[in-house]
């Protein structure tokens, strides 16, 4: 079996040509001083195009490479004295992961009263499973998958969850720049110059984790195998190398391609009323979300700003890198989503069966 996928004429080209917009758009939202911008042009740039019709397409190993490297950097941060914080913080991560559970929850129960009616066409067991795993706040392949076995509507929950990780993408880092908010962070990596011999000491042990990570089956392999060696090599109090500029800038465009392609002419046509309420779902969680960040802000200290992207439902690299990029918190955000994440794979499927067991 290849280790890479066959690809043709056409697909070669569709990814080069994907690429060289993605550099353009993230060129440009550099220039316009835009938040995120290696992240949020590509994205942006290529979603557009995509639901225009436009051919592109995304190399599953350059989203890999992307998220390996981004998972090492955020693992950069976790220095001793960083860890004892974070540690320390472990009843507001737990407050965090009942909320997300219970957003998802309430989430999922109103697109099922909202769509009772308009999705006739399913049973009310596959309107319970794709209303409920739709609404979870979790990854969308992930979700996606769960679903599948519950006998949801797998394309609906897909677009779900594509559509509300690409709306909490581009307003939350528009949201922060508006605020004024930036460059917060006294938390930084223990290491800022890239050493070469570092660099590839670094890489060849976060490229073990994730392949340890794949083997075993597990959610986001290459980010989260990354991150989890990064992180326990710099909590025992090594510092190897930093993340050259240019490789992170990198890492975050070939992620912004990756979500932007699932953007297709059918994803809009789905089901426009579908897209339209998860839209306004979406940025009404937002609005929760920022006011839950706020009072955990209260409760630990923190700035509210780390903690709505610590809350915030997006996905992880995107809310992680948004930190970072920043200067938000970035353990502090990362432990929050890592956390959050392992725990809706882990109980979304079981508080399910729980919750309609007698249905």
């Amino acid at each position: 079996m290849p280790l890479l996928p066959a690809f043709g004429p056409t697909s070669w080209r569709r990814v080069v040509l994907t690429l060289l917009l993605a550099l353009a758009a993230a060129l440009l939202c550099v220039w316009l001083r835009t938040p995120i911008p290696w992240m949020i042009g590509p994205l942006l740039a290529t979603s557009l195009v995509s639901v225009l019709g436009v051919p592109t397409e995304s190399w599953t190993p350059l989203r890999n490479s992307g998220q390996w490297v981004i998972g090492t950097a955020l693992g950069l941060y976790f220095t001793p004295a960083v860890g004892a914080l974070v540690a320390g913080l472990w009843w507001a991560i737990a407050l965090g992961i009942a909320w997300a559970l219970l957003l998802g929850l309430g989430f999922g129960a109103w697109l099922r009263r909202l769509h009772a009616g308009h999705l006739a066409a399913l049973s009310p067991a596959e309107l319970r499973s794709t209303t409920y795993f739709a609404g979870a706040i979790g990854g969308a392949s992930e979700m996606t998958l769960i679903a599948e076995r519950q006998g949801a509507r797998t394309d609906l929950v897909a677009a779900a969850h594509s559509l509300r990780v690409l709306l909490v993408t581009v307003t939350i880092p528009f949201a922060l720049q508006f605020w004024g908010v930036s460059g917060l962070d006294t938390l930084t990596p223990g290491l800022r110059e890239v050493q070469p011999a570092g660099l590839l000491a670094l890489a060849g042990l976060t490229l073990l984790g994730a392949l340890l990570m794949q083997w075993l089956g597990r959610a986001n392999p290459w980010f989260m195998g990354a991150l989890v060696v990064t992180m326990a090599v710099t909590l025992s109090g090594i510092t190897l190398s930093a993340i050259p500029q240019p490789l992170s800038n990198a890492a975050q465009l070939v992620i912004g391609v990756s979500l932007g392609v699932r953007f297709t002419p059918a994803f809009v046509h789905t089901a426009p009323r579908w897209l339209a309420s998860v839209a306004f779902a979406s940025f009404f969680m937002m609005g929760l979300c920022a006011v839950f960040g706020w009072v955990l802000s209260r409760l630990t200290g923190l700035h509210p700003a780390t903690l709505l992207l610590g809350t915030a439902p997006g996905g992880i690299a995107e809310m992680a890198i948004t930190a970072k990029v920043l200067q938000l918190g970035v353990p502090v955000v990362t432990a929050f989503q890592v956390c959050r994440l392992v725990a809706v794979l882990v109980l979304a499927e079981p508080v399910y069966r729980w919750r309609y067991a007698r249905a």
